[in-house]
């Protein structure tokens, strides 16, 4: 996953009153006649458990995008990892990693940060070549993602550039359940005095760190779509339970 600097948190705010959970399966069912690329239809038709549905029966697949920058009206993606899973069991030998041609510049700063190099990338596929898999793999699923802005934002662009029309889609996100368990919690006084304004790191390793996660080499979309699977079972144990219903985790 490329980001520099905090990831924003204005996505994480929780469901409340006066912004519910979205009823994800009639939502796909009114894109599905809205959309008119085929595979877009058909990834629509496939819809979204019913908001009842609890955590554990509900198919979940872990994705990560690597990409040239943090601005997905301007960069593209570079590489997917993607991991199918369960509440109960992480599917790694089915997982994909894929590398891909961006349609913008490959900066030098991200190199830096994924390691995915311009002779890399001129070999690789353009997302046209990878995009039907990609939705195929993803129907009838939730997806796990550490910071939604970045997957569902830039898969959105990446669509929109390619056959002129965009994506949304389910997600559970795992920076935003992170954020839940921090915002209200007490701020000891010795923090009050010597620090302006105690942060709790939100992103990925430290997240991970505070489950007692092992420490994995970070910015493979791979290896990071499997470390965020493994948070988000870690905040179900700690925070949930099996039995919490989708719409109590998804945005």
């Amino acid at each position: 996953m490329f980001y520099i600097g905090k990831h924003p948190l204005k996505t994480t705010r929780q469901p409340t009153a006066e912004c519910p959970p979205p009823d994800w399966s009639a939502r796909m069912a009114e894109l599905a006649l809205q959309a008119r690329h085929p595979a877009l239809q058909a990834f629509y038709r496939a819809g979204a458990v019913a908001t009842h549905t609890a955590i554990a029966q509900v198919p979940l697949l872990a994705m990560d995008f690597e990409t040239t920058g943090i601005d997905a009206r301007r960069d593209d993606i570079v590489s997917i990892g993607l991991v199918p899973m369960t509440l109960q069991r992480i599917h790694l030998r089915h997982g994909h990693h894929w590398l891909l041609k961006p349609r913008a510049a490959l900066r030098d700063e991200s190199v830096v940060i994924h390691g995915i190099t311009h002779s890399e990338v001129e070999k690789a596929p353009d997302l046209n070549a990878r995009f039907i898999t990609l939705l195929e793999l993803m129907a009838g699923k939730v997806l796990v993602v550490h910071h939604r802005g970045i997957e569902r934002q830039f898969l959105d662009a990446a669509l929109q550039r390619r056959i002129g029309e965009g994506i949304t889609f389910p997600c559970i996100d795992t920076l935003a359940l992170e954020a839940r368990q921090h915002r209200h919690r007490p701020v000891s006084l010795a923090a009050r005095l010597f620090t302006a304004r105690p942060q709790v790191s939100l992103r990925l390793p430290e997240s991970r760190a505070r489950y007692n996660l092992p420490l994995y080499p970070a910015h493979n979309a791979l290896t990071d779509a499997l470390a965020c699977a493994e948070l988000l079972q870690a905040q179900v144990a700690h925070h949930f339970s099996a039995d919490t219903p989708i719409e109590a985790l998804w945005c």
